[in-house]
C-alpha cells in the first residue's frame, strides 16, 4: 500500500526504492571499507534512527550502535547545542561512524563530531543520508552521502516538522507556506 502524500507536501523528492538502493549501498561500501574493525554506529535522536536502522541492517559485518541526543540552547539559535543523552557506550579505540538523516548548515554535526571525537575513537567518519552543501556554514568531512538536495525543507524517512512526518518511507518537500504555519 503506497503512503499518501502529506497535504503540507508538495511532492516526493526521493522515492522508498532510491532510498533503499541507495542505503543498501552505503551499507556495503561501510561494511567493506571496516571489515575486521570495532565498528560502532552513532546517530542523534531522532531524526537520524530511521537512516540508521536501515543501514546497521545493510552492512553485513559485526556492528554496535549507539546514540546521542541534543537539543538547541534557543529556539531558532542554529548551531547552539546541548547534550541531552551522551553516549551509553565507550567509543576509544572503535571505528565509528556518525550517522546523520542531513547535513545542513553543518553547525550540529560539527559540534557532534567535535564531541564524539573528544571520546578517542581510532577512526570516526560522517555518513550522512542527506546533504544540502548549498546551505553549509561550518565545514564538516562527510564520508558518505546518500543523496544531495538543494535547500528544500523536505520531511520524511526520519526528518520532520513540529515532531510529525517521520514515518514517511520517502522524502518529500514541503510547501512553503506549511513551513512556518
Amino acid at each position: 500500500m503506497d503512503t499518501p502524500l502529506p497535504q503540507i507536501c508538495d511532492g516526493i523528492v526521493i522515492d522508498q526504492a532510491a532510498i533503499q538502493r541507495r542505503v543498501a549501498e552505503l551499507g556495503v561500501q561501510i561494511a567493506e571499507e571496516f571489515a575486521g574493525q570495532d565498528l560502532r554506529l552513532v546517530t542523534v535522536l531522532k531524526g537520524g534512527l530511521f537512516f540508521l536502522a536501515d543501514l546497521c541492517r545493510a552492512c553485513e559485518t559485526q556492528l554496535a550502535i549507539d546514540f546521542l541526543a541534543v537539543s538547541q540552547y534557543s529556539a531558532g539559535v542554529g548551531g547552539m547545542v546541548r547534550v541531552t543523552k551522551d553516549l551509553s557506550d565507550d567509543i576509544a579505540g572503535a571505528s565509528v561512524v556518525l550517522v546523520e538523516d542531513v547535513v545542513d548548515t553543518g553547525l550540529t554535526v560539527n559540534y557532534v563530531y567535535s564531541l564524539l571525537k573528544a571520546h578517542g575513537p581510532a577512526r570516526l567518519e560522517v555518513c550522512t543520508l542527506l546533504d544540502k552543501p548549498s546551505r553549509r556554514i561550518a565545514d564538516v568531512p562527510i564520508t558518505y552521502t546518500g543523496f544531495t538536495l538543494p535547500d528544500r525543507f523536505v520531511v520524511g524517512y526520519g526528518l520532520d516538522v513540529r515532531g510529525r512526518y517521520r514515518n514517511l518511507p520517502y522524502v518529500a518537500s514541503v510547501k512553503e507556506e506549511a513551513i512556518f504555519s
